[in-house]
């Protein structure tokens, strides 16, 4: 059984993750006129037959950390459904399973955290520079192809939390140059029914980031609840998420809407570590947006405290052990937004 053989059965994430069996790029057509193509390990586009005048180009990623499964799992079962004539899309898509040396090992990553690797095109140190580098010239080369006049683009990266969350799905909104925060893209955040979406206020090395600051993608970095291995996801909780996903590649548009169902934060300030010393006053499992009031110790670096700010905080993606220079925390608050045309914030 050869590598495309495997895909065209349905078994996308199976052949992806099995390194014993070689890459061969290759394109062949179903038998309803969709083109599929291999263009790497882990990277399948998808061309319908006809193009629609409301053409989107969407990119949809999971396993950038490879022991996120849940996103992994509702991407295999797209590329499924697609290959196997059940799901017709009208949109050009890119279903990426990143990083199948990581997923093997089931950890996030080998060496490097991938998802800080999207900035510029690595020095190719380790296997995580280099899936980065590969999934950065997909990208490029998926929109600077596309077929339609003025294609919308699109790129959802799916990932889980590390921790337990106040909210079993979120999102980040990369903060970008490009006008990539459509009420579009904040119309699907309500579809989906996603709990709460982050407004990111600082330029990142993020997947996500990388397509709206590149290429004016409307992007979101995607949370579907918590880390397990596979098989012990329970789906039916991403279920309205699931649903969502598959009328954005299957309908030509989705409704305008925004009822203020939806959280909304935004960043009041980045922890940075700076050195060995840093630690939080706070259990490593405390949950995402766990809320401290103004003046509560969170923590210290170099003999710095970190105090809650006025009106108190909330913190998402804790993590004291990640490495010297990068994020350990993001500090938020809640917000209110302006829907319209491009989303803005409110004050």
């Amino acid at each position: 059984m050869t590598f495309v053989d495997e895909v065209k059965r349905g078994r996308f994430l199976s052949a992806t993750c099995d390194l014993s069996l070689p890459f061969v790029p290759a394109d062949w057509v179903l038998e309803s006129g969709i083109h599929c193509q291999l263009l790497q390990r882990g990277v399948l586009q998808i061309t319908p037959n006809e193009q629609i005048s409301t053409a989107k180009d969407i990119v949809l990623s999971s396993g950038v950390h490879g022991n996120e499964t849940a996103p992994i799992e509702l991407i295999q079962q797209l590329a499924e459904g697609i290959l196997l004539g059940h799901i017709e899309p009208v949109h050009r898509l890119l279903l990426i399973i990143a990083h199948p040396e990581a997923i093997n090992h089931k950890t996030r990553f080998i060496e490097e955290n991938m998802n800080r690797l999207f900035k510029v095109r690595n020095s190719e140190r380790n296997i995580d520079c280099k899936v980065a580098n590969q999934l950065q010239e997909a990208v490029n080369s998926f929109y600077g192809v596309s077929t339609a006049v003025q294609p919308e683009r699109w790129h959802l990266d799916l990932h889980c939390a590390i921790r337990p969350s106040e909210h079993y799905t979120f999102a980040i909104s990369p903060y970008s140059h490009k006008h990539s925060r459509s009420n579009s893209l904040f119309s699907f955040i309500q579809h989906a029914k996603i709990e709460a979406v982050l407004l990111a206020n600082d330029p990142s090395s993020t997947f996500s980031w990388f397509s709206a600051e590149y290429h004016g993608a409307q992007a979101l970095t995607i949370e579907l609840g918590k880390v397990a291995d596979f098989g012990n996801n329970n789906l039916a909780l991403l279920a309205h998420f699931s649903r969502a996903m598959m009328k954005l590649v299957t309908e030509n548009s989705l409704p305008i809407t925004w009822n203020n169902d939806v959280e909304v934060y935004r960043v009041s300030r980045t922890l940075l570590k700076q050195s060995d010393d840093f630690n939080f006053s706070f259990p490593d499992d405390l949950p995402n947006f766990t809320f401290f009031d103004e003046g509560v110790y969170l923590g210290s670096d170099s003999g710095e405290a970190f105090i809650a700010d006025e009106k108190g905080e909330a913190v998402v993606f804790p993590n004291a052990n990640v490495a010297l220079g990068q994020r350990a925390a993001l500090m938020v608050k809640k917000a209110h937004i302006i829907f319209e045309e491009q989303i803005r914030l409110c004050g």
